[in-house]
């Protein structure tokens, strides 16, 4: 059966053997030569948590990073300058009685003291856990899950969704009730971490929590404002839930970056390619991702395709490393109707497009011709809001928003914090538009704000529950919805 014949994602942020030198990933049980005793680690250097990712069939990849001073302001989490040995190993069972793989890996210096291990000769379509150990010191428990057969469908998929996560502008509670869906498997569409220094992107009344130190720039700072956004226990207990799946956007390096294009490429800045590499090897240090990601000098290969048996495909995109300078604000439409165009010819029976980045929800039919709306749906596109940027946000009446008044293929907005968490079966597929009503206290309470299907060989996104509007809800004027959409995309205030 053609890769292309069953139900296919394009995920992207919206706009969307190793050599030598680079961090060994041990998938076998055996001591890491060349490392030294872990006794100098005097206090838990677990402070990150832990990490699964890049599931396939028969395993997936653990990670964790020794910190036991996270935010000490070299990056190096407190960690002496040498190579230290990590046990690792994975479970048939929560509980942790039964083994099923066991090994040693080198948390070196050069890659932040990370750890990855591509773990494989697991059953599919199963769950597993895993935990680390340095000396004394033993990790939190995490969940990973295997994929299924590439020939099966499998058992279901229940796959979330989220993107957007600015420190500063709110607690990352969203992540927490995301865990709490038990999903199966977690995307990550971009904006992970913000680049800002404390107070340059701030929300009305203030932001709620601030970053620590400078821009970031450096290796040390890139390492730096990584540990601060890991230091949080709800994007912990988020990555200890399920496998990620990620992919970048801007924040991971700066605002707006296209290539070698910095944000304000007006303004000399001959030291972009050297903090490029820094972002590029940062963000490979603190995420669970395979060998085939290690980055090299200013590159680093993203882009990637996970396939969930026959259930499902995902096309992990880099919509940042290989564009050109964005122009006059308005997207690339060219870009956008080649691989829509592409997908249309090569038969693909369910498209659907997994989108972030513009702090909003929404759901929309897409297709080939937009400036005509009676041409036929090719496809379908799911957005998630932010995490926590742009504060709480605000409640909105769908039928009176003015972007879904003049575009037809749009269907559904709202521009509260939340995530989506969709259900992928064989016949169907179901998203819930999960929306929280404030990130600027913590604790709140997750709710269904609309729920939206996609069926089989039907393009289009149709929905089949709406939640009443909440009269105590914050709501805006429908003049000003449409600026604080514009502001948002500008990624600032």
């Amino acid at each position: 059966m053609s890769q292309l014949s069953r139900r296919s994602f394009l995920v992207t942020g919206i706009a969307a053997g190793a050599a030598a030198g680079v961090p060994a990933a041990h998938a076998a049980s055996g001591p890491a030569g060349g490392s030294r005793p872990s006794r100098e680690l005097t206090s838990d250097p677990f402070t990150l948590g832990v990490a699964s990712g890049d599931p396939d069939a028969d395993g997936f990849v653990i990670w964790t990073r020794l910190a036991p001073q996270p935010l000490a302001e070299d990056g190096m989490g407190g960690v002496p300058a040498r190579p230290f040995r990590v046990h690792w190993q994975v479970y048939a069972d929560e509980a942790g009685r039964k083994v099923l793989r066991h090994g040693v890996a080198t948390a070196a210096p050069e890659w932040g003291h990370s750890v990855h291990v591509e773990v494989d000769g697991l059953f599919s379509d199963r769950d597993y856990w895993y935990r680390f150990r340095v000396g004394p010191h033993v990790s939190p428990m995490g969940r990973a899950r295997t994929a299924p057969h590439p020939l099966a469908y499998g058992s279901g998929l229940t796959m979330a969704f989220a993107s957007c996560a600015q420190y500063e502008h709110g607690h990352f509670t969203a992540y927490r009730r995301l865990a709490e869906e038990h999903p199966d498997l977690v995307i990550h569409l971009g904006d992970y971490q913000y680049e800002y220094q404390r107070d340059t992107y701030t929300i009305p009344g203030g932001n709620v929590r601030h970053h620590e130190g400078p821009e970031t720039e450096t290796l040390a700072n890139y390492r730096h404002r990584h540990a601060l956004y890991k230091t949080d226990p709800d994007l912990q207990a988020a990555h200890a839930a399920a496998p990620w799946l990620v992919v970048w956007d801007d924040h991971e390096l700066d605002n707006n970056w296209a290539d070698e294009v910095p944000e304000k490429p007006e303004i000399p800045q001959p030291n972009f390619p050297a903090r490029r590499e820094a972002a590029f090897r940062a963000y490979y240090e603190n995420m669970p991702l395979r060998r085939a990601s290690v980055p090299r000098g200013i590159d680093m290969q993203l882009y990637r395709r996970i396939r969930w048996g026959r259930l499902a495909a995902f096309h992990m995109l880099d919509t940042r490393q290989y564009r050109s300078d964005q122009g006059c604000g308005d997207g690339y439409v060219a870009s956008r109707q080649r691989i829509t165009q592409g997908w249309v010819e090569a038969g693909v029976r369910n498209p659907v497009v997994l989108t972030g980045d513009v702090h909003a929800h929404w759901a929309s039919d897409l297709k080939l011709d937009y400036d005509d709306p009676t041409t036929r749906t090719v496809g379908s596109e799911l957005v998630t809001s932010s995490i926590s940027t742009g504060g709480d946000g605000r409640d909105s009446d769908p039928a009176t928003h003015p972007f879904l008044t003049v575009n037809p293929h749009l269907k559904f907005y709202n521009n509260q914090r939340g995530y989506v968490i969709t259900k992928v079966e064989r016949e169907l597929l179901t998203a819930d538009f999960k929306v929280l009503p404030q990130v600027t206290r913590a604790g709140a309470a997750a709710h269904t704000r609309a729920t939206f299907v996609i069926e089989d060989r039907v393009p289009g996104v149709q929905q089949t529950y709406l939640r009443p509007l909440d009269p105590q809800a914050r709501m805006l004027p429908p003049e000003d919805q449409i600026q604080e959409t514009v502001d948002l995309e500008t990624g600032r205030p």
